[in-house]
């Protein structure tokens, strides 16, 4: 009963996925560009579907995830190239906000992909590559992450009010800025330590990860945020909505698939370690604070 029960798990999983990201792309269609009678973002937000289903399919014949997260960063750029050509309006927001998903994107797809290909493969499909619901549903789950991460940034490229850039975009320039090198840092931060041997199985807690245990999610949630401010001041009506993206994140990351899987393995790895305990004792899960002078022997963390 069930393993039957898992492959309806998944496919009411992948309906569900599919029905939020409708539902809120109807709102940040509200008031905005159509084309062929059809909303732009709701043209978007299916393209972004699309394109994980289409690389579903030699993922699951060839039973590899490799390029899963290529195809993160390909549906990305398709997504937001496709809603600024069909609203055809290169004012400077729109602009603004497709360089900065393009060069996030870029920067994190190609990080990832190097990782996986060194690494051989990605444990987070180590139980799902065989079952094609599982599977189905995990690529489903990555076009509901690529559609409600741009929700706002879609809103405001599609929207038909154009409102001048004004204070707003430096405020959001900035933050995205900060959480744009905070994540690029703790990616490399992170990758050097764990190309030296002498830290094979060992954690990291030096650099940004002496600030926080996870600076890599909260450089991203910090991101996201400063795209919804770029994108607040074109919004109106049910547009505001789509707002929700970095509250997504955050709450994705915080409590869902991101810190809690990462904390659960870092316990069942290092849990008696005196050291592991120390760096969890002193250092905050994710927003940084100055690290505390501690009795215990640094070491160094989860990722």
């Amino acid at each position: 009963m069930v393993a039957r029960e898992e492959p309806a798990k998944a496919v009411l999983g992948s309906v569900a996925a599919v029905a939020v990201a409708v539902v809120v792309a109807f709102a940040g269609a509200s008031g905005g560009v159509s084309r062929g009678g059809v909303p732009v973002v709701l043209w978007a937000t299916a393209v972004a579907f699309a394109v994980n289903w289409v690389v579903f399919v030699p993922s699951w014949l060839t039973r590899t995830e490799r390029y899963y997260d290529l195809t993160g960063t390909l549906s990305y750029l398709t997504v937001m190239l496709l809603a600024i050509v069909m609203v055809g309006r290169y004012d400077p927001r729109s602009l603004l906000l497709t360089g900065l998903v393009a060069v996030w994107t870029t920067r994190l797809g190609t990080f990832l992909f190097r990782r996986i290909r060194k690494a051989g493969s990605d444990s987070r499909f180590e139980r799902i590559l065989t079952d094609p619901a599982q599977l189905f549903m995990t690529w489903t789950l990555q076009g509901l992450w690529v559609s409600l991460t741009l929700a706002a940034a879609l809103a405001a490229v599609t929207s038909t009010t154009e409102e001048p850039l004004a204070w707003w975009w430096l405020a959001g320039a900035a933050l995205w800025t900060v959480g744009f090198v905070l994540e690029s840092v703790a990616d490399l931060q992170k990758s050097r330590f764990r190309a030296d041997d002498s830290n094979r199985g060992d954690f990291i807690t030096s650099g940004v990860w002496a600030w926080s245990r996870h600076p890599n999610y909260l450089g991203e949630i910090m991101l996201w945020t400063g795209v919804a401010l770029i994108a607040l001041p074109a919004l109106q009506g049910w547009q505001f909505v789509t707002l929700i993206s970095p509250l997504f994140v955050f709450v994705l990351l915080r409590y869902i698939s991101g810190i809690p899987l990462l904390e659960r393995s870092a316990r069942r790895r290092w849990g008696d370690d005196p050291r592991w305990l120390a760096y969890q004792r002193n250092t905050p899960m994710l927003l940084p604070r100055r690290p505390r002078p501690d009795p215990v022997a640094d070491g160094g963390a989860t990722g």
